[in-house]
């Protein structure tokens, strides 16, 4: 599938180098363009070059490094503020979950009903396993 895609993009550009190339040499026949042999090619002075991509460099270094140190504030004290909250949300179902453990008291009969039901089924298991033998 890829390369399909890069196949397809290779034809598109190199189609559209021989339209440019072909309106070009169509101008040229017409006479609306003319050729100059010589092209200007003025080249500044290696200091001043020098002088300006330095400036530019540290310019563009400090607003990144201030750009850097801001996100970095920014989202620790996102993470963090986030953090807090989510350990409260933590501690609360904790405490709600205790305080409903808490208030569910089981009635004194229905304690007795319980274990005289454990009592039945391990009665029931024993004569079970004494039948098998």
């Amino acid at each position: 599938m890829l390369a399909y895609i890069l196949v397809i993009l290779f034809f598109l550009s190199l189609i559209s180098i021989i339209a440019m190339i072909w309106r070009k040499l169509h101008l040229l026949q017409n006479g609306q363009i003319l050729i100059n042999p010589e092209i200007p090619l003025e080249m500044p002075h290696l200091k001043s070059i020098k002088y300006f991509t330095v400036e530019n460099i540290k310019k563009y270094e400090h607003a990144l490094l201030e750009t850097i140190v801001r996100s970095y504030i920014k989202s620790a004290n996102f993470l963090k503020n986030k953090y807090e909250e989510i350990k409260l949300r933590i501690k609360d179902r904790i405490n709600k979950n205790h305080i409903n453990k808490d208030r569910k008291e089981i009635s004194k009969f229905l304690k007795i009903v319980m274990d005289y039901k454990h009592k039945i089924r391990e009665i029931k298991h024993k004569i079970k396993k004494e039948e098998n033998l």
